[in-house]
């Protein structure tokens, strides 16, 4: 089982949006702690979390969203409606897009639920490297949110290194953590073999490795990773795994089209 902060962060939504989910009886916990009140969660939920998601984003009310669910919508109902308001959102202004990239993806993982293969998954060892990075903040761990704020990132980032005549030595190593003041640390790096260094923005440091890591090859757009994240969620669950951080992404392959991406998702086990 997940904790709530565990699950929050495979379903790609916040703590406080999964307690208001509990409260309105759209999605309990499997297990609550009757000593501490803690909620924890598996990760077969994060079928129904992906439905509460889809319709909500498909414009309808939680109380509807609800009553949906309980008379059972099958994945073929749910893709003809989540087709019908992407014809309504393509009309909208461009803001809308990254909106409809999340019900995209919402609608992956729901049609690839148990189909998914998960024999390449693999549990490894993650070596120490050095990289160059730069930081931002986003608000939550949404495709939708953490592309707008690391694009820009790598960006300055190569620039930078450019001007430094610092050349990457290896792919780019994108990295999260919990913002102490809420929100999301993306730490936008490269491999490099610079001293360290910290000049306020741009940093040089040692990455410290991991000694398990279980690991699946994502490919396309980092837009559309939440099929492939939940897939490797579902596996370390299953195993009887636990996540100990959020996943790593490695860029393999990284040409113009987003489409032909190859990233590495490493997701650190305690």
């Amino acid at each position: 089982m997940f904790t709530i902060g565990e699950f929050a962060r495979h379903g790609r939504v916040s703590v406080r949006m999964l307690r208001h989910y509990d409260a309105m009886g759209l999605l309990r916990p499997a297990h609550v702690d009757p000593a501490t009140g803690y909620r924890h969660y598996t990760a077969a939920q994060l079928a129904r979390l992906n439905r509460v998601i889809a319709l909500k984003d498909l414009g309808f009310t939680l109380e509807q969203v609800g009553e949906l669910l309980d008379e059972k919508i099958d994945s073929g109902q749910l893709r003809a409606m989540l087709r019908m308001r992407r014809a309504d959102l393509e009309a909208e202004m461009a803001a809308a897009a990254a909106r409809l990239t999340g019900v995209e993806a919402r609608l992956r993982s729901i049609e690839s639920e148990g189909c998914m293969p998960t024999d390449d998954v693999v549990i490894k060892p993650l070596p120490g490297v050095r990289v160059a990075e730069l930081t931002a903040v986003a608000p939550d761990f949404e495709p939708g949110s953490i592309g707008p704020v690391i694009q820009p990132l790598y960006g300055e980032l190569f620039q930078r290194l450019d001007a430094a005549g610092i050349r990457p030595t290896g792919p780019g190593i994108a990295r999260y953590e919990d913002a102490p003041g809420g929100g999301i640390l993306v730490h936008a790096g490269v491999e490099v073999s610079a001293a360290p260094r910290d000049d306020g923005g741009l940093r040089i440091l040692d990455v410290p490795p991991v000694e398990r890591a279980a690991t699946l090859v994502h490919r396309g757009s980092m837009d559309a990773v939440l099929p492939s994240a939940q897939t490797l969620a579902r596996w370390i669950d299953a195993h009887a795994h636990r996540s100990a951080g959020y996943p790593r992404e490695i860029s393999l392959e990284c040409p113009e089209d987003q489409e032909e991406w190859v990233t590495e998702l490493q997701e650190p086990l305690a």
